[in-house]
């Protein structure tokens, strides 16, 4: 059950973290022109800021016609692990509508422990590519001893390589981070707008200041009411319902390799199952460079990665077609590659480290052992029968974390705070539909904005009426009307 949300933070800033407001941003020339980079410092613990600080790299790109200039807007991608400053530089300073980009200034910042912020660091590349390749379906007791082993691995890991952060990296502390870099722009109150894990740190914030809200779009809605089994077994039936939209779009196409056109998606699922079962046997072979076989666990992640944007199913269909009829599993791998943001020289970014970090500290572990496993497999295989196992026994990796839950799931309501806009996709596979609907009834400021569609998220995916209705909240303040939908 939700614990009750912690209490807003006192509006006056506390006497100790007054050099941390007071700090004033050097900004100079980032590596990627037309961008501004600077250092903001802010307490490693909040709870004794004369323990240490840790430096967080912020970026910005300064409103196109600064004389309607309405403050700064600050972007977060999710993940968590994500990075913001990536997330601006490559998207959102230049794709985010003009208007929009024209009266703000665009900045990110990268959360503690991600990115350019010191980044928490765990297994370097090599060992990276066994931890991927790692079985996530053990038949017997021998694989569940190699998948703990795994998971133990890469927790010790991180606790050998970041052990200053580890405590550090929660979701209120990356909050308070916002608040602090909010007064170092000069706003009184925050605009922001965050996707996937984002809207979690948005909708933390605005739990924590809810009179600095200005406006909040969060896209693609996480709940903080849920534990991390619940959280995890929704968004094992989020990709099972996203897999049920590729397998229609999939048979509609003679180059299907899963299925003819009156195959049913559980026709689908079920040759994609027997295809997972043929891997775990008997691994393909790709064009890696470094060697790198296609495995059970690699494929399953290069499926769920093209999962996020139905614009990637064409290309999820040609690798398995490569995959089924010409046995090679190149495609495939690229796909899982790019979901781990493996590069070609076989280095990682640290996304899947700080993901990790995050969640494992935000909330109590989904399962404690194998045998708590064992028992919720039911439920995540009625949720997803193609994904549910796998997804299930990944579920275990918070078990071994050498670091303590700090967070607790909780309802947020943060009463008092000016209007925010949420947004929901009706087949999100990764934060399903009904956690939009559980943030926007919790906040109680809070619209709902619905798209009906597929994909990770709504905003600037290609609905004219989703992108308009979100330019006019930021540009305008004007929310939609109640229960508004969109296609």
């Amino acid at each position: 059950m939700a614990d009750a949300a912690p209490a807003a933070l006192p509006e006056a800033t506390p006497s100790n973290l007054a050099r941390y407001y007071g700090q004033r941003l050097s900004w100079h020339s980032c590596d990627v022109p037309g961008f501004e980079c600077a250092t903001m410092k802010a307490p490693l613990d909040y709870a004794e800021p004369g323990a240490g600080d840790i430096d967080l790299a912020v970026a910005r790109k300064k409103a196109t016609e600064p004389s309607k200039r309405l403050g700064s807007l600050l972007v977060n991608p999710g993940g968590p692990g994500g990075s913001a400053i990536g997330y601006l530089q490559s998207y959102a300073g230049i794709g985010y509508p003009a208007e929009v980009r024209a009266r703000y200034d665009m900045v990110a910042v990268d959360p503690r422990g991600v990115a350019g912020s010191e980044p928490v660091e765990c297994l370097d590349g090599r060992r990276m590519d066994a931890y991927t390749q790692t079985d996530t379906t053990p038949d017997d007791e021998r694989e569940t001893e190699a998948l703990v082993e795994a998971f133990r691995d890469f927790a010790d890991s991180c606790a050998r390589r970041s052990a200053r952060l580890l405590g550090h990296v929660s979701t209120v502390e990356a909050a308070r981070d916002m608040d602090v870099l909010r007064a170092a722009l000069g706003d009184r109150r925050l605009t922001y707008v965050g996707a996937s894990y984002g809207t979690f740190l948005g909708a933390t914030y605005a739990g924590l200041y809810p009179r600095r809200v200005g406006r909040l779009v969060l896209d693609g809605a996480m709940d903080p009411s849920l534990s991390a089994r619940r959280m995890n077994e929704d968004q094992t039936a989020g990709f099972e319902t996203a897999f049920r939209s590729f397998a229609k779009d999939c048979v509609r196409h003679s180059d299907c390799p899963l299925g003819g056109r009156r195959a049913s998606p559980e026709r689908v699922g079920g040759n994609l199952k027997a295809f997972f079962r043929r891997l775990d046997a008997s691994p393909l072979a790709t064009d890696d460079p470094d060697g790198r076989e296609l495995g059970e666990a690699l494929a399953t992640t290069g499926v769920i990665a093209a999962m996020y944007d139905e614009s990637a199913w064409p290309r999820l269909r040609e690798a398995l077609a490569s995959a089924l009829r010409e046995q090679d599993g190149s495609g495939l791998l690229r796909l899982s590659d790019s979901y781990y943001e493996r590069d070609a020289e076989g280095g990682y970014a640290n996304l899947m480290f700080a993901n990790a970090a995050v969640n494992c500290l935000d909330l109590p572990a989904a399962f404690s052992s194998p045998d708590e496993v064992r028992k919720g497999l039911p439920a995540f295989e009625k949720a997803s029968p193609v994904f549910g196992r796998g997804l299930a026994w990944a579920s275990l990796n918070c078990a071994y974390w050498p670091v303590k839950a700090s967070g607790a799931p909780r309802r947020i309501k943060a009463a008092g705070a000016a209007p925010i806009l949420v947004v929901g996709t009706t087949r999100d596979p990764a934060t399903p539909y009904a956690w939009a609907r559980s943030l926007a009834a919790q906040l109680g400021s809070a619209t709902l904005l619905t798209y009906d569609g597929d994909g990770h998220t709504a905003y600037g995916r290609g609905s004219d009426c989703v992108d308009s209705t979100v330019d006019r909240y930021l540009l305008q303040g004007r929310i939609p009307a109640k229960d508004k939908r969109c296609t």
